[in-house]
């Protein structure tokens, strides 16, 4: 669904519709600021505070390009879960003394939101991007802080980053898209929220007075089953702030030793599922596009009773930056390299370009890909973050060491 410019003021919002910007060549083409009332026309982060309280926000527009590789702002369709960044984006400021206050709205919010208080002073927050033409915006849905499946101490993180010599620190915030059950938001609720509170709450959407009502457990997420398509780079890319420090850890580890990141990549893949096994790296002069042999094991569990399933993998290991793929050849010589009833795993550092991508799924190879995406979610997911990335590469050489001094 398209809305034009000319027809925006008192437009209700719909999931996934566009809103055309105006044609003016200035700041007067932003199609939100006619969206919402009172609303600015600058910045991701845009507040607007109530008429009846002027102490409390009506509600808070978030606004992204999605594109920044170095803010990755993103959208998991298939969960809900929205990761934006707070607006502390240079050096030179405190954490949350920002211009326009978004890291110290965070700060608030997410505090009223692990209290289990006052939880109706959280405004709603509306997530817009940045559509493919001129200040054209996307409207990604009605949002609430936090999710259920990610714990308190995690929905909004304080990190550092460096720019030139200066280190300063922003925020990594999780929202989520709730489900309005393809009801439009409409006009007349952003006009209670803004002159009349308790209408605001009678009018809302049935998903934010659940919310509100209940908090994290009231979060009824948005979520879209993905139909397959080939992840772009930027998917593939995807990871949290501290999934790209152990990932940056990862590739400064094996940079002067990429035949090292063969054993890292076995550890990656069984850590990922225990059913692989028994993997033996192949020696560098046998190497024929092949770093590892395995297998995967089937079984019903029962050690009583029938043999389980073995079936032989191979694995390939690519340690490269975030900005140099893998390409079709070397995916080609891993595809050559796969005998009758096996399959493949690929596991890069950097993300396979859409070439490569294609020739396995549209030619149906056997072929699972594990790109830097995955490795964050993975080690993240058997507790390995970027305080103990280091003790566990050391440990992981050491074991290797150990194991082929054995062999």
């Amino acid at each position: 669904m398209i809305v034009n410019f000319n027809n925006l003021r008192g437009s209700d919002l719909i999931v996934d519709a566009i809103y055309k910007g105006g044609t003016s060549g200035n700041t007067s083409d932003d199609p939100l600021s006619k969206l919402f009332p009172k609303l600015g026309n600058m910045s991701g982060f845009r507040k607007v505070k109530r008429n009846d309280d002027k102490n409390k926000l009506a509600y808070v527009v978030l606004y992204t390009s999605m594109s920044e590789l170095e803010w990755p702002d993103f959208l998991d369709v298939e969960t809900g879960i929205f990761r934006y960044y707070g607006d502390n984006r240079k050096a030179g400021n405190e954490l949350t003394k920002t211009k326009q206050g978004g890291n110290k709205l965070l700060e608030e919010v997410f505090a009223i939101l692990n209290s289990g208080n006052n939880l109706d002073d959280i405004p709603p927050f509306f997530v817009f991007k940045k559509a493919e033409s001129g200040r054209d915006v996307q409207f990604l849905g009605l949002a609430a802080p936090g999710n259920p499946t990610i714990s308190p101490d995690k929905d909004l993180v304080a990190f550092w980053r460096t720019f030139g010599n200066n280190r300063f620190q922003n925020y990594e915030a999780y929202f989520t898209i709730l489900d309005t059950k393809n009801n439009p938001i409409k006009y007349e609720w952003l006009e209670a929220l803004l002159n009349d509170h308790q209408e605001g709450m009678r009018l809302a959407p049935q998903a934010w007075k659940d919310f509100i009502e209940k908090g994290r457990n009231g979060i009824k997420a948005l979520k879209a089953p993905r139909i397959f398509k080939i992840p772009t780079k930027y998917e593939q890319l995807q990871c949290s702030e501290d999934g790209k420090v152990c990932l940056t850890a990862i590739r400064e580890h094996y940079k002067d030793n990429p035949t090292g990141f063969e054993a890292c990549a076995v550890r990656i893949a069984e850590m990922m599922d225990n059913h692989f096994e028994n993997f033996e790296l192949t020696r560098p002069w046998r190497d024929g596009g092949r770093d590892a042999v395995g297998k995967y094991v089937i079984s019903t569990g029962n050690t009583n009773s029938n043999f389980p399933l073995k079936i032989d993998c191979a694995l390939e290991a690519k340690c490269y930056n975030e900005n140099n793929s893998v390409g079709v050849k070397n995916m080609s010589r891993l595809i050559s390299r796969i005998r009758y009833r096996q399959f493949g795993v690929l596991v890069t550092t950097s993300y396979v370009d859409s070439q490569a991508y294609k020739e396995v799924a549209e030619d149906g190879h056997p072929i699972l890909i594990i790109t830097c995406s995955d490795i964050a979610y993975i080690l993240s997911r058997n507790m390995v973050d970027s305080s103990k990335i280091n003790d566990w590469l050391l440990n992981l050489d050491q074991t290797t060491i150990r194991d082929n001094a054995f062999h």
